[in-house]
């Protein structure tokens, strides 16, 4: 692989408090979410002449008949509304809250899937309070039909789902429990996804959570999470990540970079190259393709040089699943630079139109974030008093 740039990101002398890198992580990934919704699924010349120009900031709905024009009726997509990405992410916060500690698969069943069919909560997206089971797709909708239905074994019952990114985009929170602790957040958010993700689809949403745990690294930069996230993934997924950010440490502006990024990482995606009519080997398990929302975030962050606005902004006009896209980057930037990095305008607008605290998620995640690290403390002296035992027993 072609050395990747040297970030030109500088290092802060005061590292960012962990409540702050949490913030900008879940804001970030909020803010993100917003702004890529309107225009999902669409390509960069196709939003290119539906905005005159590109997307710059919160749009509204790309079709102002939102309620009825297809293939996204009845959600009213833009205006600052968060997707599914954003409702899922504070469901696993909502987990966290209840469990105070790591999760697992077993904590998705017992705790998450009644969070998405039990309590109705307001739902930007459709302008009503209704279950959020009611707007969650087929492939999230899955982890009801299996688990709450089927009675599948949590750690398996992700296996037979259509695999694409529903797992990673709400993995973050997972990072940042595991703040600074790459390898613990991969691990733990893999076994957390085996609920609701198999192959690549698994794999995306331990590295995701990786990449947000190396952006809390005091001292982190674009390129350092990018190798974080190299040194941990498996097959296809490292493959595409290892491409597609080859290409991206050429550019330094997302523009001329959008066509080479979306050929990098085409051999290893699925879906093929009409976004809305997927080849027919589309989202099938196998050790040799990636879901695409993910190399192309970190190819973002990269070519945005870890900056939360040009990260996101790079990822939004991409199209395609660009809300997911804008989700992870935004995330990850956020955690790089902490919460003072995201436009103001945009955060209050995404949390008075969607009728959210963005704020709140972050601060009762620091609190757990910081209980759990003290549980692992004790246990890891534990661990070493008993060892120390073993090797010494006198």
């Amino acid at each position: 692989m072609t050395t990747l740039r040297a970030s030109a990101t500088p290092t802060r002398e005061e590292p960012l408090a962990l409540e702050d890198r949490i913030t900008g992580a879940l804001v970030g990934a909020a803010v993100g979410d917003a702004l890529g919704g309107p225009v999902e699924g669409y390509t960069p010349e196709q939003i290119m002449d539906r905005h005159g120009g590109r997307v710059t900031g919160i749009v509204g709905p790309w079709n102002e008949d939102w309620r009825t024009a297809r293939p996204i009726a009845p959600y009213h997509k833009g205006d600052g509304h968060v997707t599914d990405d954003t409702l899922l992410t504070h469901a696993l916060v909502r987990v966290y809250d209840t469990v105070r500690d790591h999760l697992d698969a077993y904590a998705v069943a017992a705790h998450l899937v009644p969070d998405l069919i039990y309590t109705p909560r307001w739902i930007p997206e459709l302008e009503a309070e209704a279950l959020p089971l009611q707007r969650i797709f087929l492939a999230e909708k899955w982890l009801v039909a299996r688990i709450h239905y089927g009675h599948v074994d949590p750690r398996e019952a992700g296996a037979g789902n259509i695999v694409n990114c529903g797992a990673a985009m709400y993995m973050a929170p997972v990072g940042l429990v595991n703040a600074a602790n790459p390898a613990a957040a991969y691990a733990e958010a893999v076994d957390v996804a085996g609920a609701h993700q198999s192959s690549y689809g698994r794999e995306a949403a331990g590295v995701l959570a990786a990449a947000v745990a190396a952006a809390c690294v005091p001292g982190a930069t674009p390129t350092s999470v990018v190798d974080a996230c190299l040194a941990l993934a498996k097959d296809g997924t490292r493959a595409a990540i290892e491409a597609v950010c080859e290409v991206a440490a050429a550019y330094q502006d997302f523009e001329p970079a959008l066509r080479p990024l979306r050929d990098a990482v085409a051999p290893f995606d699925t879906v093929g190259p009409d976004y809305r009519a997927p080849s027919l080997g589309a989202r099938r398990p196998s050790r040799l393709h990636s879901i695409e929302e993910l190399p192309v975030a970190l190819g973002m962050l990269l070519i945005g040089d870890g900056d939360y606005r040009r990260t996101v902004l790079g990822s939004v006009n991409y199209g395609r699943d660009c809300d997911s896209i804008a989700t992870m980057s935004g995330a990850v930037a956020g955690a790089l630079s902490g919460g003072a990095a995201i436009p103001a305008e945009w955060s209050k607008r995404v949390s008075e139109a969607s009728r959210l605290d963005l704020h709140g998620p972050a601060r009762t995640l620091t609190e757990v974030a910081y209980e759990v690290f003290a549980r692992d403390t004790a246990r890891r002296r534990a661990h070493e008093s008993a060892f120390a035992a073993l090797t010494d027993p006198r």
